[in-house]
């Protein structure tokens, strides 16, 4: 049973709240899994991120449902189950965005996949994730959050929440409501009862029951492996542009949010590294979309009540359901999910990664310069690039002129006394 003391998950920028007394008896090492109401809550946290990227690049490139909804579902498992925290697994979105934009080949995908895997554990086993740690100030990681909540809140807003017209509008309202009012409810999850009325309606109005079960049958991932040109090319034309982001996000902002969530918890640097290149190890070999974690599915997941490995497990065996079962008409099976309430989650994920901007060490000389460094990665191209690579230069700019202010300021004032 999940504590209902503990605050509201909506707001963590305050301290994690304690796991219930079953869990401080625990070792912090081997925290214990859960598979209750908030769970299962916390588990549809992050499918407005996710489900339309999967969806997209099975679409554009031709993928193998069967392989991309397994695999998936099967990633997500074993993280919660390795990690024991809502630490969760995410296609890897630069990559999606160039897949879906350019119906970038199966091959050259699975090619990118292997490299990136390869570039990530490289890093990880000579310690240069911890060196890169170092080298980038906290302010510049919660200004990578930052943007990362401000991409996902404009996402939901432009393609999601106002997407099937009027009907559309009443969904994203209704979901909006009960979010707000239900928003940290431990005996009421807002996300199962926003989950429960999208199906509902999609029955009702825009999904054949008989075709979901006509389209039910066994599919298992098939074999693959991709070849050294198609390695060599997903590294120029996939694995190079996903890399900055994959250290902003993936790496060092999924630690710094784990540890801001769940404090004595966090995972290290190299242990996110080597489960990410690994995942990226395993995934092409079986058909399977590169993926990496995040520091916006780990929010989303907390937000809407994950508190254990059990909402990622949940939310794993969701996609490993839809891949073994019904991947053969999964075109008709994600209609269940109507897109203006998944905008509606993503929103809130979205928003509760720009409120970690308020654990900021020093507010008053680094909240302009973070605030500068979110919208870079918000909102340019290679945003993540420029914001690790220039976001310390900011800030010591920042810190620079508020001391030559700072100094100033007696000198003028005593100037205006003596006139």
């Amino acid at each position: 049973m999940s504590d209902p003391s503990a605050p509201s998950p909506a707001s963590p920028p305050g301290p994690a709240p304690p796991e219930g007394t079953a869990a401080a008896r625990t070792s912090p090492s081997r925290p214990p899994i859960r598979f209750d109401r908030n769970e299962l809550a916390g588990a549809f946290g992050d499918i407005g991120t996710d489900l339309p990227l999967i969806v997209g690049m099975i679409l554009a490139a031709g993928l193998d449902s069967a392989s991309v909804l397994t695999m998936f579902g099967v990633m997500q498992i074993a993280t919660g189950l390795l990690y024991r925290l809502p630490m969760a697994v995410q296609p890897l979105k630069a990559m999606a965005a160039i897949v879906i934009s350019n119906r970038v080949p199966p091959d050259v995908l699975y090619g990118g996949g292997l490299a990136v895997g390869v570039a990530m554990l490289v890093l990880a086993a000579t310690d240069l994730l911890r060196a890169l740690a170092r080298l980038i100030p906290p302010a510049v990681i919660r200004g990578i959050q930052f943007g990362l909540g401000l991409q996902l809140a404009t996402l939901a807003l432009r393609n999601y929440v106002l997407t099937e017209g009027l009907p559309g509008y009443a969904l994203a309202a209704a979901a909006f409501l009960i979010t707000v009012f239900l928003l940290g409810n431990r005996r009421f999850p807002a996300a199962l009862f926003v989950i429960a009325l999208g199906v509902a309606y999609a029955f009702a109005f825009t999904l054949d029951a008989r075709e979901v079960v006509a389209s039910a049958g066994v599919r298992l991932p098939a074999a693959h492996l991709p070849g050294l040109g198609d390695v060599l090319t997903g590294l120029v034309v996939l694995a190079l542009p996903q890399i900055p982001l994959s250290l902003g996000n993936s790496v060092l902002a999924t630690q710094q949010a784990a540890a801001d969530l769940f404090p004595g918890r966090a995972p290290s640097l190299r242990r996110i590294g080597v489960t990410y290149g690994l995942m990226n190890l395993v995934n092409p070999v079986f058909g399977g979309v590169p993926t990496c974690h995040g520091s916006g599915g780990l929010v989303g997941h907390y937000t809407f009540g994950g508190r254990t490995g059990g909402s990622v497990i949940l939310y794993g065996g969701l996609y490993l359901l839809l891949g073994v079962f019904f991947s053969g008409g999964f075109e008709r099976v994600i209609r269940v999910f109507p897109l203006p309430m998944l905008g509606v989650l993503l929103l809130f994920e979205g928003l509760a990664l720009m409120t970690l901007i308020g654990r900021l060490e020093n507010p008053r000389h680094e909240l302009r310069a973070t605030l500068l460094i979110g919208l870079l990665a918000g909102f340019v191209p290679y945003g993540y690039v420029l914001a690790l690579a220039g976001g310390p230069l900011l800030l010591r700019l920042e810190r620079y002129r508020g001391a030559a202010a700072n100094a100033d300021g007696p000198g003028r004032a005593s100037a205006k006394t003596a006139r």
